[in-house]
């Protein structure tokens, strides 16, 4: 193991928990308004994943995962009265396709279909927000998502070597956040652009029609 494998997943942790915060700032500030179906996916999957750590004999390395289950359980709760969806058959599908993603977690021993169970009750989750982001891109909390993005980056460096199964889901996590923040940025610039219309001909140039 690299040795500096324990300063990444310091960082990481640190970076985990810090990403919360904004969000839920702004959820009280009525700015973003949180899918909650995405979290209570998310929150189901931290609080399993803080058992079976636990269960496994963690003991230092629970503090990071303990503060993030809390606060993804935090935004889960306020979306309870100030989030939107979750009712709709997509949704219901989405949240059942993480249902046995959460399920074939628990059932399955071998680790990489494990991780792959996990991905998927994941991406359903963020699946589950991108209509809403879409069509609302001021609705997330952008540094959020970047910062999530840079947590999984260096939870990849915390692995600290070359092994399939422990890589799946950081370079995952990179991945969907990375994409969920060029969504929030690219929509925004998006409607911004036809808020503000079309640019006004200078002065002795002819509009081209």
């Amino acid at each position: 193991m690299s040795g500096a494998a324990p300063v990444f997943g310091l960082l990481a942790g640190l970076a985990a928990v810090a990403c919360t915060v904004p969000y839920v700032r702004d959820t009280l500030r009525r700015t973003t308004v949180p899918h909650r179906g995405s979290w209570l996916i998310w929150g189901v999957l931290e609080v399993v994943a803080v058992e079976a750590q636990r269960a496994d004999g963690a003991r230092w390395s629970l503090v990071p995962l303990v503060a993030q289950c809390v606060g993804t359980c935090l935004v889960f709760g306020l979306s309870v009265r100030l989030g939107s969806g979750g009712l709709s058959r997509g949704d219901l599908a989405l949240l059942s396709l993480a249902g046995l993603g959460v399920a074939g977690w628990q059932a399955v021993d071998r680790p990489v279909v494990a991780t792959t169970c996990v991905i998927t009750a994941d991406l359903a989750a963020a699946l589950m927000m991108l209509p809403k982001t879409w069509c609302d891109p001021r609705s997330e909390t952008l540094s959020t998502y970047a910062l999530a993005a840079a947590s999984g980056a260096l939870a990849v460096g915390a692995v600290g070597t070359l092994s399939v199964q422990l890589l799946m889901y950081p370079v995952y996590f990179v991945g969907v956040n990375a994409a969920l923040s060029v969504v929030i940025v690219h929509r925004r610039g998006a409607l911004e652009r036809l808020v503000a219309g079309p640019a006004e001909p200078r002065p002795g140039v002819l509009a081209v029609r």
